[in-house]
């Protein structure tokens, strides 16, 4: 046998098993996970978040209600990160 003939015959063998092996990944059915039972968590009541609500309901009179700038200074220092203000300040 020569080389040619013995790399042809390599060639037919390695399409086949990879022939084989793509039909066999192909017609293989997945079992999909079950889902696990979920629960309901409820989120914990934000005083802020429930303060903010209070001024939004107030309409244009909260930019004169010195509570509601309090609660909007104290959503601002929250959502840039910075340490919560004392009452004081």
């Amino acid at each position: 046998m020569d080389g040619a003939m013995l790399a042809r015959l390599g060639v037919v063998i390695f399409v086949a098993i990879a022939g084989t092996a793509a039909v066999v990944e192909m017609s293989r059915e997945e079992k999909a996970a079950e889902p696990s039972p979920g629960r309901t968590v409820l989120p914990e009541r934000d005083p802020l978040r429930d303060e903010q609500r209070r001024c939004q309901q107030l309409g244009e009179a909260a930019a004169q209600n010195t509570a509601c700038l309090k609660v909007w200074a104290q959503t601002r220092d929250r959502f840039l990160g910075r340490p919560a203000t004392t009452v004081g300040r």
